[in-house]
């Protein structure tokens, strides 16, 4: 019997399958990356909303698990040597499952890297850029008079996704014929680019046509589809 009640992350959410991956998460393109992960490689997990409209990131329980407030966070009951392993950091967290299951990270020194290598391309650029970008465009940023700091965050979006957009453009995914976690990473992010924060026509969206067509294969996979609402957010708290 899996034992979790040392964390006490498990007080507030409490584990009723102790013998799965927890998850505490939210469906944002960080959180979904992790959701799609595990839809994606068929582990046992146990999702858990934290819900920001209450603050629960906030709480001595959740900052237990994670000292910077943010999702999306794991506690792997069976993690390496057979214990509890707690992780926070979305890439983190994909890298640990990748190499946990021996999914979506080529298993050459060559790959593994070179995967890795735009994993962290999502974490340091697009994520930040992208994410400014929405505040500027869709949140309190738009009513700033001065649009200087939204049009350098457009800029930069627009850069990145020129990287992207040649990347692919002989490419099926980021790594070429194979699926990966640096597509995992990326594509949430586009999608919500373009979705939630309706910046499509700010980027010129139209014009990266590869980045396009690879995000609506991505979207169109099953685990893609499902992870996508996990955590439901009308879930209980």
């Amino acid at each position: 019997m899996n034992d979790l009640s040392t964390f006490p992350i498990t007080k507030k959410w409490p584990a009723a399958h102790p013998g799965r991956i927890q998850l505490y998460s939210l469906p944002t393109p960080n959180g979904v990356k992790v959701s799609i992960m595990l839809e994606e490689t068929a582990l046992a997990y146990e999702p858990h909303l934290v819900r920001f409209d209450h603050n629960d990131q906030l709480t001595p329980e959740f900052m237990s698990l994670n000292p910077n407030n943010k999702i999306p966070a794991i506690i792997d009951p069976d993690g390496p040597d057979g214990k509890p392993l707690a992780l926070f950091e979305s890439g983190a967290i994909l890298l640990y499952l990748a190499e946990k299951t021996g999914q979506l990270l080529p298993p050459d020194a060559e790959g593994r890297y070179q995967t890795i290598q735009w994993v962290m391309f999502q974490m340091g650029g697009i994520g930040p850029m992208f994410g400014q970008l929405g505040f500027f465009h869709k949140f309190a940023g738009k009513d700033y008079e001065d649009k200087r700091p939204r049009d350098r965050y457009v800029a930069e979006s627009k850069r990145l996704l020129g990287v992207l957009n040649e990347r692919l453009a002989q490419r099926t995914w980021i790594m070429g014929e194979n699926y990966t976690i640096a597509d995992i990473a990326i594509f949430p992010w586009v999608r919500n680019l373009i979705g939630f924060y309706e910046a499509g026509d700010l980027v010129g969206i139209a014009g990266f046509p590869h980045v396009t067509r690879a995000l609506e294969q991505f979207v169109a996979r099953p685990a893609v589809v499902k992870g996508l609402e996990i955590p439901h957010r009308d879930a209980a708290a």
